[in-house]
């Protein structure tokens, strides 16, 4: 089944990204490392400066977050572990919870 692109949230895209970045997992323990410095390592290859490479109508700004109903760190985290499909779900071995709430957090605060 083939989902359309209007049906995509920019936190999808972002762990798409972060997949591909990652490298190794995490181990599901927190990495010590501030959610700036996270996002800079799983997410910023495609989503510098919060925009969107592929999708720029799908960045991470709260305007944009809010129209595909996400406005809190839980709802990121919550799309980083059971994404929809076509994206690979970020499970706590490959990031914490911690890590991915400090990155959710700071996606919140930075990109408005």
């Amino acid at each position: 089944m083939r989902w359309p692109l209007s049906r995509v949230s920019p936190v999808l895209l972002a762990a798409v990204c972060m997949t591909a970045q990652a490298g190794c997992g995490g181990g599901g323990r927190e990495s010590g490392k501030s959610g700036e410095a996270l996002f800079m390592t799983y997410c910023s290859g495609c989503h510098p400066g919060g925009g969107n490479l592929k999708y720029p109508q799908k960045s991470l700004d709260r305007v944009t977050l809010a129209a595909n109903g996400i406005t809190t760190p839980e709802q990121i985290v919550r799309y980083m572990r059971h994404p929809d499909a076509g994206m690979k779900a970020f499970d706590r071995t490959t990031i914490s919870d911690a890590d991915a709430r400090k990155m959710a957090e700071y996606v919140l605060a930075t990109f408005r």
